[in-house]
């Protein structure tokens, strides 16, 4: 075989390869700390595959969360802790309660993360803050950034609880509403239920080096507490115009006055806390000099020291008129952790279970879905084998289709083992898909070049070859368009299926058909020989 001419049959099997390891190598280690919402444990079966919920067995939780929204708000500059302050006092309700949050999409917005808020007393509540509270928006819910910082910290504790792993994700239905759905499998209702609700103890310590006689020790001490951290609003991760990764925090009155004090009391603001001796955990932690640490049930999760602007804000006593400040990271990936951490796992507001759905699964009825899923692919593949037997009554044009027809889908396991893509009943719903689409684009090729008389030469192959394959990749970019929407959005099982199956077209386009093309034009040139 000339390889240069059959480089799209080399590449297949190279790709083949690629999966074979995939399924039957080594399996990658999980990583607990790991933010992946679409994390599953594999199978104890002879492959790397993961299966969700459907197919191993286990909990689904869906609920919607817990609150009040009004949006279509300007909030002005430093105005956050002020407007939380003002709406929580008129609502009777907690300031960890009330959440500002910016640039919505429906301009700014402003949270009540507790139930039955009566909507003429959050108005009132609002022009109180000085909002327009008569046109703002209000409606039941919370908004995405709420939804998506749920979904983060029920991810981290699922991940941290050793449940084998689970998948967390929004979901919209068809009513609009929005829902949190949670997905654990080997997992019952209870013990999820009791991991989602569970919350650790978050601290913030500040730690300074005391000289006593000619020995340097360390003191701790707590200046942020537990309770003023969940009263506190913790911001979403983000960004600055400078690339610098860091989550915003905005306390309370009291907390700020309090934290304040402390660190004024504690020399945090001296130039000796804010230049050399400023923090340097990371580089000696046995003698880290002026240090703020966030612990985690006593755990060290992130330290730094104090700005030097910070401190002098601190000092002349601006910070308790504008309580706000930063805390740097140095990824994107840190902050995302160090946001959850500071909540401590508590969640921005509670999973309303009793206005979703639970539901639990068996794993032997999991297992059962297993085999029926595997028994309906097989079957799939049979009847198209049947049919291309019928159709054109020989093995040379026979075979090489349904060999690629299955190596496709042998691909697309090998990628779904390779990412870790947990296999549900909607997954293989779009392997069956891809094996009726991949034969009939595998049919226009056959078609179009066995229907036009001989084949005399390579280059009139290549000819017909290339006029099927237009046919086919505009096919393909029409299926590709058609399922992006259902790929994108938050829409369940359907999500699943449009996924498996634009992943399946690529892969025919671009490796399966055009090998199942060499093939062809070595046996029919072959054939011609003969």
């Amino acid at each position: 075989m000339n390889l240069r001419e059959n480089w799209r049959i080399v590449m297949l099997v190279v790709f083949v390869l690629a999966s074979t390891f995939a399924l039957f190598g080594p399996a990658a280690a999980p990583d607990a700390g790991a933010n992946n919402s679409s994390t599953y444990s594999s199978s104890d079966g002879p492959t790397n595959l993961q299966f969700g919920l459907e197919l191993a067995g286990g909990s689904r939780i869906r609920a919607p969360l817990v609150g009040t929204t009004a949006e279509d708000l300007d909030v002005g500059q430093g105005q956050r802790a002020a407007i939380r302050q003002t709406v929580g006092d008129q609502l009777n309700v907690s300031t960890g309660d009330v959440s500002v949050v910016l640039n919505t999409g429906n301009g700014d917005a402003v949270e009540v993360l507790t139930e039955n808020v009566d909507e003429q007393r959050f108005r009132a509540a609002l022009s109180e803050a000085g909002l327009d509270g008569e046109t703002a928006t209000i409606r039941r819910g919370v908004t995405e950034q709420t939804r998506q910082q749920t979904v983060e910290t029920i991810t981290a504790k699922i991940n941290r609880g050793g449940l084998s792993g689970g998948q967390v994700a929004t979901q919209r239905s068809a009513t609009g509403g929005n829902y949190v759905v949670v997905d654990v499998p080997n997992a019952n209702t209870t013990e999820v239920l009791n991991l989602i609700g569970d919350e650790g103890e978050v601290t913030i310590v500040a730690t300074r080096p005391v000289e006593t006689g000619n020995d340097t020790v360390y003191r701790n001490q707590t200046v942020l507490t537990n309770r003023q951290l969940e009263d506190s609003q913790i911001g979403i991760a983000q960004t600055n115009d400078a690339g610098q990764p860091y989550v915003p925090i905005t306390l309370t009155e009291d907390a700020a006055r309090n934290y304040s004090r402390d660190l004024v009391d504690l020399g945090f603001t001296s130039s000796e806390a804010t230049g050399a001796q400023r923090c340097r955990y990371r580089q000696s932690p046995e003698d880290p000099g002026y240090c703020l640490y966030t612990t985690v049930d006593g755990e060290i999760v992130y330290a730094a020291g104090l700005d030097p602007g910070l401190a002098e804000d601190i000092e002349s006593g601006e910070f308790e008129t504008a309580p706000s400040f930063i805390m740097e990271t140095g990824s994107t990936d840190e902050a995302q952790r160090l946001q959850v951490n500071l909540r401590a796992g508590a969640l921005p507001t509670r999973l309303a279970v009793e206005n979703g759905t639970v539901l639990f699964l068996q794993q032997s009825l999991g297992d059962r879905f297993k085999w029926q899923a595997l028994l309906t692919g097989l079957i799939a593949w049979l009847a198209v084998s049947g049919s291309v037997f019928l159709r054109y009554r020989n093995p040379r044009v026979a075979l090489p289709m349904l060999a690629t027809a299955a190596a496709e889908v042998y691909l697309l396991l090998g990628f779904a083992a390779a990412i870790g893509l947990p296999l549900n009943l909607s997954y293989i719903a779009g392997f069956i898909a891809v094996i009726g689409t991949g034969v009939d684009d595998l049919l226009i090729i056959a078609d179009e070049i066995l229907n036009e008389g001989e084949i005399a030469t390579g280059r009139v192959f290549q000819s017909r070859f290339r006029k099927a394959f237009w046919v086919i990749g505009a096919a393909a970019v029409t299926t590709i368009i058609a399922m992006s929407p259902l790929a994108f959005l938050s829409l369940g099982d359907l999500q699943g299926f449009a996924i498996v199956t634009i992943v399946g077209v690529l892969i025919g386009v671009l490796v399966t058909r055009p090998a199942y093309g060499d093939v062809l034009r070595n046996l029919m040139l072959d054939q011609q020989s003969d």
